[in-house]
């Protein structure tokens, strides 16, 4: 899940804005206390994910895909003074940890948590979404464009986590496990769609950004 190399990352990470102090302590309590913490966003991809909402402004952010909350809280420092970010995560034990950092940042009234389904969630979530954060199971990535394309606002974003997969999205189609397969098909399907213009950038497992017109 990391391609730079680890002097250049450490590099990239000082040359770039400071994490709060409540993402810090996040940072540490996944690493100790959680399973695959490597799933966290991290420092760099954080701050970059920051930037793009301080961007954007959004009143509306969906992000499907929870894990720990790191990246919801980046999310929501960019959103407008009237702004809501939606965190969609169906694993039922993490919501008491998530729910602890978002109150430590003083977000509780700008962060929504959903414990369902985000297929289920998607529909009941008023449009038009501004910033979609898409970082969950794999092989419902196509799924989750298709409920939110026609929701997301021209200029608005959908910004697809792990699209290089550590690589083997390179491998032969024959060699491809099921997530590596579904990840390529999302971003050869976001490159087709005439809706939306695309850039795949190769920060840490690669994110692919997406502009709809």
């Amino acid at each position: 899940m990391q391609f730079i190399d680890p002097a250049l990352d450490a590099y990239c990470e000082t040359h770039s804005g400071e994490e709060p102090w409540y993402l810090k302590e996040l940072t540490a309590e996944t690493h100790e206390k959680v399973h695959m913490p490597m799933m966290i966003s991290g420092h760099l991809q954080g701050r970059f994910l920051s930037m793009l909402s301080h961007l954007v402004q959004p009143r509306t952010i969906v992000e499907i895909g929870t894990f720990t909350g790191y990246s919801a809280l980046c999310l929501a420092e960019g959103l407008a003074p009237d702004g809501m970010l939606h965190t969609i995560d169906i694993d039922p034990y993490l919501p008491e940890m998530v729910h602890r950092y978002i109150e430590k940042a003083g977000m509780l009234d700008r962060i929504t948590m959903y414990h369902r389904s985000a297929l289920e969630v998607i529909p009941t979530i008023p449009a038009p979404f501004d910033l979609v954060f898409i970082d969950a199971d794999k092989q419902n990535y196509s799924n989750y464009f298709d409920a939110v394309i026609d929701k997301v606002r021209p200029g608005g974003l959908i910004v697809a986590d792990n699209v290089l997969w550590s690589g083997k999205v390179l491998l032969p189609k024959a060699e491809q496990d099921e997530a590596t397969a579904a990840l390529a098909a999302y971003s050869r399907k976001v490159n087709e769609d005439p809706r939306v213009e695309q850039v795949m950038v190769p920060i840490r497992d690669g994110v692919l950004i997406c502009r709809k017109k």
